[in-house]
C-alpha cells in the first residue's frame, strides 16, 4: 500500500501545473536550437544569420508570435525518423513592421538543409492563408536546399500548394521574398511569383540547375555566384529587385519597402508625415539646350517628391528606365521615368518588361502612377527584333491601358513615335498629361524626319547641309513642340518645370475619388 501511495504521489507530482510549464519551456528552448548547436554554429561561421534572428531583424522590437512551433515531419524512410525536430525546417509567425501587421516564414537551413517537407509546406500555407484572410503582407525568407528528396512526391506536393497560394494571393496582398541562402530547382518559382525579391550579396543564390549540372550539359564552368548570385540576378536576369551588402541592411530595406506599401488591394497607404520637395526653381533651367545631351532623371525625381522618400526598384537592371516608390504629400506614388543618362532613355526589351510589371503592381494596389517622359523611341536592331521587342513593348502598352489608378504624365523633352504613345499618353487612358516647354512631341526626331520628307529638297539644294539644317529648324518649330499637341487637346497644359510638384499634388488631390472600370471579363491576355 505504501508503494502504491508513493506511485500516486509521484504521478501527481509529475503532472502538476508547474512541471507541465517546465516541460513546455524545455520544448520551446529545444525548438530554438533548430538542427542543434553544432549546425547553428556552422551557419554563423558562414556569415549567415539563424532563421529566428532573421525574423527578429524583420519585426518591430525583434518580437513575433510563432505559429506551429511543435510541428514535426512524420516521415521515417532513409533514417528521417531520427531527425524529427520541433518546428521542422521552417519558422512561421506574425508581428508588426512599423506598426503594420505582417506575416512571415523563415526557412531553417540547420534542419536538414532547410529542405521543404510536406509539413513544412503546411506550416507556410497556414500563415499564407491567414495573411490572405486578414489582408496583410507576407514575407518569405528563403534558405533551403530545395525539396526534401527523402519524401519524394509529398515534398513536390508541398511546393505545388505554395505556388498555388503565391498565385492566388497575387494582387491581393504584397508578397516579398528574401533570399539569404540557396534557392534551387523548383524552389525558385515561389520567389519568382512574389512581387519583390531581395538578395544579399555573397549569400543569396537562385538557379534552376546548379553549376555541376550546367558544366555536365554545356561544358561551361561557372561558379554558384556567377550563375545565380545577387549580382547576376540584379544586373543580367532582372530576377532580383533589391540587393544588400549584409543581412542587417537587407531586412532594414525590407522594412522600408513595407512602410511604403499598403497592406492589401483595398488599403490606401498614406501618412501624416510630409516634407516638401527641394528647390523647384532649379528645374526651369535643368533640361540641356542641346537635344542629345544627357542628364540624370533621378535629380528631377528627388526634386519633385517629398524629400528623401524615393525607393528605387531594380536599380541595376535596364537602367534606361527608372521605376520606384515615392511620397507626394505623404501619399505613396509609383514613378516611371525614362533615363537619358543611360542609352539616351530609349525603350528596349528589358526596360519595357521592367516598367510594365511595375505599372501592374501599382494598379493592383491602388498606387497612383506618375510618368516622367524623355524617350527618343524604341531600340532598333536585329537583336531587339528577334528578341521580341514588339511583344515586350506591347506589355507596357497593355499595362498602362489596363491600369485604373490615377495616372499623371509629364513630358520633359523627347516623346517620339510609338514610344510617345506607350509612355502614358492621353490615348492610354491617362488622366492628366502636361509638358514642359522643352518637350518635343512628334512621329520621329527632326533630323530623321527631314532625312525622309526633305530628301529631294536637300539633294537639289546648292548647299545641302545648310538646307538640311534649315528644314530641321523648321520641323522642330512646327512639329517638335508641345503647343501643337496642347492645341489639339492631347495635352492638358504646358507648365513651367518648377510647377511640376504642385501640379502633381493638385492632380492627385483632384483624382482622389477617381472611379474607372475595365470591360467585364475573366481576365485579359497580356502578351507575355
Amino acid at each position: 500500500m505504501k508503494k502504491n501511495s508513493e506511485n500516486n504521489t509521484n504521478s501527481k507530482k509529475s503532472s502538476s501545473p508547474g512541471s507541465k510549464i517546465e516541460n513546455l519551456q524545455a520544448r520551446k528552448s529545444e525548438a530554438k536550437l533548430g538542427g542543434g548547436a553544432e549546425r547553428q554554429e556552422a551557419q554563423q561561421k558562414k556569415g549567415k544569420k539563424l532563421a529566428r534572428e532573421r525574423l527578429s531583424l524583420l519585426f518591430d522590437n525583434g518580437k513575433f508570435t510563432e505559429i506551429d512551433p511543435f510541428v514535426k515531419h512524420n516521415s521515417s524512410d532513409f533514417g528521417l525518423d531520427k531527425t524529427r525536430k520541433d518546428g521542422d525546417s521552417v519558422i512561421c509567425g506574425y508581428g508588426s513592421v512599423h506598426g503594420q501587421q505582417v506575416f512571415a516564414f523563415s526557412q531553417d537551413f540547420t534542419v536538414l538543409g532547410g529542405s521543404l517537407s510536406k509539413v513544412a509546406s503546411n506550416k507556410i500555407c497556414k500563415v499564407f492563408d491567414l495573411a490572405i484572410k486578414t489582408g496583410c503582407p507576407i514575407v518569405g525568407i528563403n534558405d533551403s536546399g530545395g525539396a526534401r528528396i527523402q519524401e519524394g512526391v509529398d515534398s513536390l506536393s508541398g511546393y505545388g500548394e505554395l505556388f498555388k497560394r503565391n498565385t492566388m494571393a497575387s494582387g491581393v496582398i504584397p508578397q516579398i521574398t528574401v533570399v539569404v541562402g540557396p534557392s534551387a530547382g523548383g524552389a525558385v518559382y515561389s520567389p519568382a511569383l512574389t512581387d519583390f525579391i531581395f538578395m544579399v550579396e555573397g549569400v543569396g543564390q537562385m538557379y534552376i540547375t546548379g553549376p555541376e549540372v550546367v558544366k555536365a550539359v554545356t561544358g561551361e564552368d561557372v561558379s554558384h555566384d556567377d550563375l545565380g548570385g545577387a549580382n547576376a540576378h540584379s544586373t543580367k536576369s532582372g530576377v532580383a529587385h533589391f540587393v544588400s551588402q549584409s543581412e542587417a541592411d537587407c531586412f532594414e530595406d525590407v522594412r522600408n519597402l513595407l512602410n511604403m506599401l499598403p497592406s492589401n488591394n483595398v488599403d490606401i497607404k498614406s501618412s501624416n508625415e510630409t516634407s516638401g520637395g527641394s528647390d523647384q526653381s532649379m528645374l526651369d533651367n535643368f533640361i540641356p539646350d542641346t537635344p542629345n545631351q544627357s542628364y540624370d532623371v533621378k535629380e528631377v525625381i528627388e526634386t519633385i517628391i517629398d524629400s528623401g522618400s524615393f525607393v528605387e526598384v531594380q536599380e541595376s537592371y535596364a537602367q534606361n528606365i527608372v521605376v520606384g516608390f515615392s511620397k507626394f504629400g505623404g501619399e505613396t506614388v509609383g514613378i516611371v521615368a525614362n533615363q537619358p543618362d543611360h542609352m539616351a532613355g530609349v525603350l528596349d526589351i528589358n526596360a519595357s518588361s521592367k516598367a510594365a510589371r511595375f505599372v501592374r503592381f501599382c494598379d493592383s494596389f491602388n498606387i497612383p502612377i506618375v510618368s516622367l517622359v524623355d524617350v527618343p523611341g524604341f531600340m532598333p536592331g536585329t537583336s531587339q527584333e528577334y528578341g521580341g521587342i514588339i511583344r515586350h513593348g506591347a506589355k507596357l502598352l497593355y499595362a498602362y491601358v489596363e491600369a485604373t489608378v490615377p495616372k499623371i504624365t509629364i513630358i520633359m523633352r523627347k516623346a517620339y513615335g510609338g514610344a510617345y504613345i506607350v509612355m502614358g499618353s492621353k490615348e492610354l487612358r491617362c488622366d492628366v498629361n502636361v509638358a514642359w516647354p522643352s518637350a518635343e512631341i512628334a512621329v520621329m526626331g527632326p533630323e530623321g524626319a527631314v532625312n525622309i520628307i526633305g530628301r529631294k529638297e536637300i539633294s537639289s539644294a546648292e548647299d545641302p547641309e545648310k538646307k538640311k539644317q534649315e528644314l530641321i529648324d523648321n520641323y522642330r518649330d512646327k512639329f517638335a513642340t508641345p503647343f501643337v499637341a496642347a492645341e489639339k487637346g492631347y495635352l492638358d497644359d504646358v507648365i513651367e518645370p518648377s510647377q511640376s510638384r504642385q501640379h502633381i499634388l493638385n492632380s492627385l488631390n483632384m483624382l482622389r475619388n477617381k472611379v474607372d472600370h475595365n470591360l467585364p471579363k475573366k481576365h485579359g491576355n497580356i502578351p507575355l
